[in-house]
């Protein structure tokens, strides 16, 4: 299930951090507050900043650079602090306050298109992007991305952090299951963004990095024996 037939132009990455607290996700949640505030005014930008790119790519064919970049950053603000808190708890190093890409145990990135499809972007992210949304509400639950919402994924995680908290471990299997739903419901998002025509596979890929079309490829016909040396 985790093995692709090709890489998928969001990256997603999450690194566990070995030293994770028992007891810091109780408040995980108060800590996380300014970053909650900050990202809501932050989606409000990246949906209005979709309707703009809406018409950029309608007429010209293209996302503006500057606007894309934009958007980038929101995924990559929400995936940090998704990732540091009730989205994996996968790390006590707090996120920072930033769109940039700056180090930090989870990585976002989104390549750049170039030319994009105007029939496509009339009906990708109302249309063709709903079974998807199926897809992502049971990861997600009710609420918007970045939030705990009552989903898979907030059921493992709470899982995960109880064990945390009782063995001082956090399952390696519930991680990678979360980073691959986390991984999912994040190129859904950049989709439905307008950020790309390739639609999301679906596909678990599951564990922290990003599968690479390397490894998936199958092998070619082994050629002729190399003839022996005089």
């Amino acid at each position: 299930m985790s093995t692709p037939a090709n890489t998928y132009p969001v990256r997603v990455e999450g690194r566990l951090d070995p030293d994770l607290s028992r007891g810091l996700w109780l408040v995980k949640w108060l800590l996380v507050i300014p970053h909650v505030i900050v990202l809501a005014f932050l989606w409000i930008g990246f949906v209005a900043v979709s309707v703009i790119a809406f018409f950029a790519i309608l007429f010209t064919r293209r996302y503006p650079r500057g606007l894309f970049d934009f958007n980038v950053g929101v995924l990559r603000w929400t995936w940090r602090v998704g990732f540091y808190s009730f989205d994996a708890n996968g790390t006590d190093r707090y996120p920072p306050f930033t769109l940039r890409d700056v180090e930090y145990p989870a990585t976002l990135s989104v390549e750049y298109p170039g030319e994009l499809s105007r029939g496509l972007v009339l009906v990708k992210s109302w249309l063709l992007a709903i079974p998807q949304y199926l897809v992502v509400g049971l990861f997600v639950g009710g609420a918007w991305y970045g939030t705990t919402g009552g989903g898979a994924i907030a059921v493992l995680v709470l899982i995960a952090v109880i064990a945390l908290l009782f063995t001082g471990r956090y399952p390696n299997g519930i991680f990678d299951l979360v980073i691959g739903m986390n991984r999912w419901a994040l190129r859904v998002a950049a989709y439905a963004g307008l950020m790309t025509d390739e639609y999301p596979p679906f596909r678990l890929d599951m564990g922290p990095n990003e599968p690479s079309a390397a490894t998936a490829a199958p092998a070619g016909p082994a050629g002729p024996p190399a003839a022996a040396p005089a």
